[in-house]
């Protein structure tokens, strides 16, 4: 069994946002990539799932442009075999949906029979490519996974439920599992991966190579139109109560919550 792990690029989490001109997205210029911090949990799963021989291979599947590349080269060096990059130039305008279209299409091409991917982007939390991609392929699929067991074509995920209680949901292949904090701990690369995954080639494709029309990717099949994008407002000051005693200060919090904050 051969298992697809989608990965996506994201803004490091420490790295400067700011919004382009026309309040349609981030400018890139300056950013710190990374990649998904979910996504990684979906690579040490398709690891350990290789590691114990029940994985014939794992294929970093990702939608971005050649700066991507530092990244599938960080999952190939740790221990991933495959890699499908699907190239920027050919999609740019897509919507979730059009990404979901290029990555399923990828899937196909590569042969994966199992999916793993990071539960959403830190970027966008939209949380709604996986489960587009397993529509496409009219496969089921288990969303926030923090247990998973395979078992020959067999799917055992565990999914917390709230209140301390686990949900346990069984399946099959083909399917998409999304995975959530809990799950494992994501290995570092060593240097033998590190000099082995730069023999290893990235396949580039366009959305044509995957038998994509322009209707399908791209601004022309985007039903969605990201505008409008703002920044958080910035924090208010923090104040520093006054007074003699600890009672005088908690009557004058209380007068300001219910004068100034109005929140009492």
């Amino acid at each position: 069994m051969k298992v697809g792990v989608l990965l996506k690029q994201v803004p490091a989490s420490d790295t400067i946002i700011k919004i382009n001109p026309d309040k349609t997205g981030i400018v890139t210029a300056g950013i710190k990539w990374e990649t998904n911090p979910y996504d990684e949990l979906a690579l040490e799963a398709a690891l350990q799932l290789k590691d114990a021989g029940k994985a014939t291979g794992v294929v970093v599947l990702t939608v971005g442009a050649a700066d991507a590349d530092a990244r599938v080269r960080d999952a190939l060096s740790r221990g991933a075999t495959e890699a499908i990059r699907v190239d920027e130039a050919s999609v740019v305008g897509s919507d979730s949906l059009g990404t979901a279209r290029a990555l399923a299409a990828a899937a196909k091409a590569a042969g994966v029979e199992l999916i793993l991917a990071g539960k959403q982007a830190i970027d966008t939390d939209s949380a709604a490519v996986p489960a587009m991609v397993a529509e496409l392929l009219g496969w089921p699929q288990v969303s926030v996974v923090t247990g998973l067991t395979v078992d020959g074509g067999k799917i055992t995920a565990e999914r917390n439920a709230g209140g301390g209680f686990i949900e346990v949901v069984s399946t099959s292949v083909p399917a998409v599992i999304t995975c959530d904090k809990g799950l494992n701990t994501p290995r570092f690369a060593n240097m033998k991966g590190i000099m082995a995954a730069k023999k290893i080639p990235i396949e580039v494709k366009s959305a044509a190579d995957l038998g994509l029309s322009a209707g399908q990717v791209g601004a022309a099949g985007a039903l969605v139109e990201e505008s409008g994008l703002e920044l958080p407002p910035p924090r208010p000051s923090s104040k520093i109560i006054q007074g003699a005693t600890p009672e005088a200060k908690v009557k004058e919090l209380v007068r300001l919550l219910r004068d100034e904050a109005k929140v009492i």
